[in-house]
């Protein structure tokens, strides 16, 4: 996730740090900042240096940092059970079902919850819970995806992310999903993207066998792996072909659930209910490590007689549950799932001038809610991507990108040439002017093919 950052700090960190391998990066030469506290839309470093969190962390911590009535709700917890089997009733794990239920894409017949650590397990879970129902062994999931870094998550993430040699399971099947910026279509409108989308999905169930098909999965919108708004009539086609065939259609709510988007989550915004949904990030504000799958009502009775095959030690741990809860009762409270469509306007206003001022590095600028992208390029006729796709982020560009971001104490992060905006639900207008300001900068550095020296 671009974290090469080698120039955040002039003095070289304590040995012990190295003795933590830091997720996705070469460990040679990392030198980051040691952050210790956080409040708001901030974190802070051993030094005291301030940074504007732009990114949520990894589009994760919604609320901000140490929202006081989250942090309480955990405390409180603690002293009373810090952790009782899963399969013990428990109130907590009981009340955040029921308002997960009240709050899920289907309010009239409801929802059961299975609970999870985090988001790559949530769907390595989502994929076993579509199979055991349909008793079908394959799974469709798109090309330009990300939903997780398990073996499972690993196998149905469809770029070319991972360095582990054995990164596939049996059935998972790709498919092209619509890309109205780049078509894999050769689409030149919405609708026929829309409609030559929808065909290749039909095709590729003539080939694999309709009958054999368990579930379609997808995030309603991608996240870290292109930041894809879907055109219109898509997801919609993708319900109506997954009803013809008795298919399941799961979605990846990880990074797009709990406001992120404008509602509680995307699926709700974008109008079209899923069977299953995997949740995590946002769910506590990832104040505790928490995940899970919601399964419609008329699903989850099939595990009344049947086995329910899937579970974890932390399944439904009670600090975690109870992370959750109370981050969903300020979620309520503050009318923050609302709030992300106001974000959302100040977004288009000012990433669209960084786009104007930035034409030629700036291709595209998309998004929903308090998540949106910027698309580098290095030639506007073109289209050309800044970084080729196999680069995850650590060439030249990028990484003096980020670095400039950094030394102007703000944390942003993407992957190839896709950079995320996503900043706390709780942020003010004042605190984004800041980010826009940096990000200013840092476009600055990139210089488009047109102004190089020949």
């Amino acid at each position: 996730m671009d974290l090469q950052i080698h120039s955040a700090t002039d003095r070289a960190a304590p040995a012990k740090y190295r003795k933590v391998l830091t997720p996705w990066a070469v460990q040679g030469n990392l030198n980051p900042p040691i952050i210790e506290r956080g409040s708001g839309s901030f974190f802070f470093d051993n030094h005291g240096k301030r940074y504007l969190d732009l990114t949520s962390g990894y589009v994760a911590v919604s609320l901000g940092h140490g929202h006081p009535k989250v942090v309480e709700a955990i405390q409180r917890q603690a002293e009373k059970l810090c952790w009782t089997a899963s399969s013990y009733f428990n109130e907590v794990r009981a009340d955040y079902a029921e308002a997960l239920s009240r709050i899920s894409p289907w309010p009239e017949e409801g929802a059961r919850a299975h609970f999870a650590s985090g988001g790559a397990e949530a769907n390595d879970d989502m994929v076993k819970i579509a199979r055991l129902v349909t008793r079908r062994p394959k799974i469709l999931s798109a090309y330009r995806s990300y939903h997780g870094s398990t073996i499972g998550g690993s196998a149905l993430t469809g770029v070319d992310r991972w360095r582990d040699p054995f990164p596939n399971i049996p059935g998972i099947v790709r498919f092209f999903a619509p890309y109205p910026y780049r078509s894999p279509f050769h689409a030149e409108t919405a609708a026929q993207e829309t409609a030559r989308a929808l065909d290749h999905v039909e095709r590729i169930l003539l080939h694999e066998g309709a009958a054999n098909v368990a579930a379609i999965m997808l995030e309603p919108m991608t996240g870290s792996s292109g930041l894809v708004v879907y055109p219109p009539g898509y997801l919609e086609g993708l319900r109506t072909i997954c009803d013809r065939h008795g298919i399941l259609l799961a979605f990846d709510e990880v990074m797009t659930g709990f406001g992120r988007v404008g509602k509680a989550f995307a699926s709700i915004r974008f109008g079209v209910a899923p069977d299953l949904l995997s949740f995590a990030k946002g769910a506590s504000s990832s104040y505790t490590p928490l995940g899970g799958v919601l399964v419609r009502e008329r699903l989850a009775r099939f595990f009344d007689a049947e086995l329910f095959d899937v579970g974890h030690t932390h399944a439904g741990h009670v600090l975690a549950v109870a992370g959750g809860l109370a981050a969903l009762q300020v979620y309520e409270e503050e009318g923050l799932f609302e709030r992300a469509i106001e974000i959302e306007a100040w977004l288009r206003e000012g990433l669209g001038a960084l786009q104007a001022k930035h034409a030629g590095v700036v291709g595209d600028v998309r998004g929903a809610g308090a998540l949106f992208g910027l698309e580098l390029i290095s030639d506007p006729e073109t289209r050309a991507p800044l970084v080729g796709w196999h680069h995850p982020g650590g060439s030249g560009p990028m990484k003096r990108f980020y670095a400039t971001l950094l030394e102007r104490r703000v944390h942003a992060y993407g992957r190839y040439n896709i950079v995320l905006v996503a900043p706390p639900l709780t942020i003010g207008r004042e605190e984004l002017a800041f980010g826009f300001d940096a990000l200013d900068h840092a476009l600055a550095t990139l210089v488009p093919r047109s102004h190089r020296q020949p």
